[in-house]
């Protein structure tokens, strides 16, 4: 196990990565209001800010606009200088029955990312009917083959990460990642012991939604609620509650400089070995969730945060 794990944690595609650029927003109207308030060239505004800056690990998939996410990425990257690494991702519509979708489905995101090949592919839910083994054979086809040089997988639970981890390694291929959702609203990974686990394996867990989709930024409130579907999830009861928390955040975002809620919240989960991908659609939001790296909580902070945090989510 510390074998696996020592290799495992050296992979390429993750070294001297800190934090990675989600792209869920680039391009989709319907969540994320893609056209209104911004647009493609807020997106190459940030993904110059980001690179220029050392960050250069992009996080996407085919079912982000549409297609779109990538088609951006595509666009950016020609149009730039600028050394990137890409994880997209494979959506297993049920409707996708064979290993060949698979890699159709990667050949379309290489085309639309006009490159030969992405550093992480990824089966982005545990869909059935499809076995878990038959996906990974077809992953770790793709990297024999030169199309991936890793892959991972996303929202899988222990049980099912346990197989994929198994399974590619009877082929001679690692598993590299898991992308689930984790932050201080959400911390399921960490109750249920699937963070322990990957940790243990070697594979690395990658943190989307590290804000709660906003709602561990302070900008809202419940005078000053999210809007759409975001709303749904994160309403005003629950943003009253999680005042506490946020003013926390605040109180120790002051202790280091005048950090705010959004860099302490996605310090956190660094904190917690996680890699976190926060998502991204100007250049204020860049600069703003770049500035959680470079500096860390205390372990007295993130069990204060902790507590908290288990406090107004099980309230």
């Amino acid at each position: 196990m510390s074998e696996h794990s020592v290799q495992l944690n050296t992979m390429p595609v993750f070294e001297n990565v800190e934090i990675g650029i989600g792209t869920w927003a680039w391009g989709d109207r319907i969540f994320w209001g893609y056209g209104s308030g911004y647009g493609d060239q807020d997106l190459k505004e940030v993904f110059e800010f980001c690179c220029q800056r050392g960050f250069t690990f992009f996080d996407t998939a085919e079912v982000y606009g549409q297609g779109r996410s990538e088609r951006l990425l595509g666009k950016f990257m020609q149009e730039t200088n600028f050394s990137v690494r890409i994880a997209t991702k494979f959506m297993p519509f049920p409707w996708r029955l064979s290993k060949n979708s698979l890699r159709r489905a990667l050949q379309g995101s290489l085309k639309r990312l006009e490159r030969s090949k992405v550093e992480l592919y990824q089966i982005h839910w545990p869909f059935p009917p499809v076995r878990i083994e038959t996906w990974m054979e077809a992953l770790a086809e793709a990297v024999q083959d030169g199309l991936a040089e890793a892959v991972g997988v996303s929202n899988y639970d222990r049980a099912q990460t346990q197989r994929a981890f198994e399974s590619l390694s009877r082929l001679g291929v690692r598993l590299a990642s898991n992308q689930v959702e984790y932050h201080l609203l959400n911390r399921k990974v960490e109750k249920d012991g699937l963070l322990r686990q990957c940790q243990e394996l070697g594979v690395r867990l990658i943190a989307y939604s590290p804000l709660a989709q906003g709602a561990l930024t302070g900008k809202y409130s419940p005078q000053s609620p999210m809007r759409g579907f975001r709303e749904r999830r994160y309403n005003r009861r629950l943003l009253e509650r999680i005042q506490p928390l946020i003013q926390k955040m605040r109180q120790i975002g002051q202790d280091h400089g005048g950090k705010t809620p959004s860099q302490v919240a996605i310090n956190w989960v660094i904190c917690k070995g996680a890699l976190p991908i926060p998502g991204i659609k100007n250049v204020r939001q860049a600069e703003d969730n770049l500035g959680a790296t470079g500096w860390r909580l205390t372990d007295e902070e993130v069990a204060m945060l902790d507590e908290l945090s288990d406090r107004v989510t099980t309230a």
